[in-house]
């Protein structure tokens, strides 16, 4: 098990290991595998990286994100502007299906709302607005609905998580309830609970996974 500044220590060396996060001020603490970040960041790209880089270091149980964005004077956007970059973001990006996500924009916030088919879809809309300047946040209110009416099998999905080799699911539990998809039980780490809630979204005729994985980094050595 980690101490606190080892801990400490691994999440300030992986943030700075990202060239994006070079230049930037990130504060790192670390209490019981909980890691806060705090600092302010030129870009909400800037802010996303930093919390990525924390959530791959071994040990880190869960996140306090406190970065906040601010814009030198040179970068500020109207959200007119903002609206206007985002939607044509979106209509750029192949993966994200024209005229189903709607935007708004308030004081440098993005909303991203309508209905999608898959998960991925929904992934791709928001990383087209990351980084986008002017952008302080976005807040991803996409709905998955499947065109799909496949019933979902419970084996199905435990199986296509025990293909992956970087996810360990001998301790994974899988329910499924109407369109739903549960996870539960627990892994060694962010990475493969992520991994294995990212699986499970691909399961068609799903319309919501409720990963409960809890992530226990001593678990691995027990």
């Amino acid at each position: 098990m980690k101490s606190n500044q080892e801990l400490q220590t691994d999440v300030q060396n992986a943030i700075k290991w990202e060239p994006l996060l070079s230049a930037a001020e990130i504060g790192v603490t670390a209490q019981d595998g909980v890691v806060s970040l705090d600092g302010v960041v030129d870009s909400y790209a800037k802010k996303m990286e930093a919390e990525n880089a924390a959530k791959k270091v071994i040990g880190v149980k869960a996140i306090v994100e406190k970065i906040e964005v601010k814009f030198p004077s040179s970068w500020t956007k109207s959200n007119e502007e903002i609206a206007k970059e985002v939607l044509a973001a979106l209509k750029s990006n192949w993966s994200v299906p024209k005229d189903l996500v709607t935007v708004k924009v308030e004081d440098g916030w993005v909303t991203l709302e309508g209905e999608l088919p898959w998960n991925y879809q929904k992934e791709a809309a928001k990383s087209a607005v990351n980084y986008l300047t002017g952008v302080k946040g976005v807040m991803n209110n996409i709905k998955i609905k499947s065109d799909t009416h496949d019933e979902i099998e419970k084996e199905d999905v435990e199986e296509a998580i025990g293909r992956s080799w970087s996810v360990d699911d001998s301790d994974i539990n899988v329910s499924v309830s109407g369109t739903t998809v549960t996870l539960s039980g627990t892994v060694d780490s962010w990475y493969q609970k992520e991994e294995a809630g990212r699986i499970a979204w691909k399961t068609p005729g799903i319309w919501s996974v409720k990963n409960e994985l809890a992530v226990d980094y001593e678990y691995a050595f027990s």
